[in-house]
């Protein structure tokens, strides 16, 4: 064996490290959240591909939603923050630090305190937090974003966050950029519209 063969070996071997503590950390996550009481599926008792209906008893409660695309995005800034904080780090650390922080938020999004915030300030009124398999699927679709990130040229990725923030704002009258708005600093009017007044 080469030199350079065993340091490429020893690379790998790293990266599987990393992703194996990315995969300890989302099981942490569920966990946690079993710990919370959360559900682990939809109430209703089965498991759908996609949950079209924002106003719905199953949003937030399958395998993707009209908030999957957010998680994607939550993927590309924090590859981004990666870039800047872990420079000459390999992209699987990167990626650890972008899973503790999603899994951080998917824990706490799925607190009372949270929970209430939603339907208090958005339009989540039938808000009562993810289901345990959505949650998880959340911080999947945030890997993904991550890994797209981490292949692209940077104005691909932010033509791709632009094109999804305009397009789940256009169909359902949300997205990132609004839900941290309403959840922020919440204006009367963007509610109002987001409700279809």
């Amino acid at each position: 064996m080469t030199i350079a063969a065993g340091s490429q070996d020893d690379k790998q071997r790293r990266a599987a490290l990393w992703l194996l503590a990315c995969l300890g950390v989302l099981a942490i996550q569920v966990l946690v959240q079993h710990l919370m009481g959360r559900l682990w599926i939809c109430e209703c008792g089965y498991i759908k591909l996609w949950e079209g209906v924002v106003k719905s008893s199953g949003n937030s409660q399958h395998l993707s939603d009209w908030y999957t695309p957010s998680h994607v995005i939550h993927g590309f800034l924090f590859y981004g923050l990666g870039h800047l904080l872990m420079r000459g780090k390999p992209w699987s650390a990167r990626l650890l630090l972008a899973t503790v922080i999603e899994s951080a938020w998917e824990i706490a999004e799925n607190t009372p305190m949270v929970i209430n915030r939603y339907r208090a300030a958005t339009i989540s009124l039938d808000y009562f937090g993810d289901s345990i398999l959505n949650s998880a699927m959340d911080t999947l679709a945030m890997a993904v974003g991550f890994l797209i990130a981490s292949r692209l040229p940077v104005a691909a990725t932010v033509a791709i966050a632009i094109v999804l923030e305009l397009f789940t704002g256009y169909m359902v009258r949300d997205n990132l950029t609004l839900n941290v708005l309403m959840l922020v600093w919440p204006l009367d009017a963007v509610k109002a519209w987001q409700a279809g007044v």
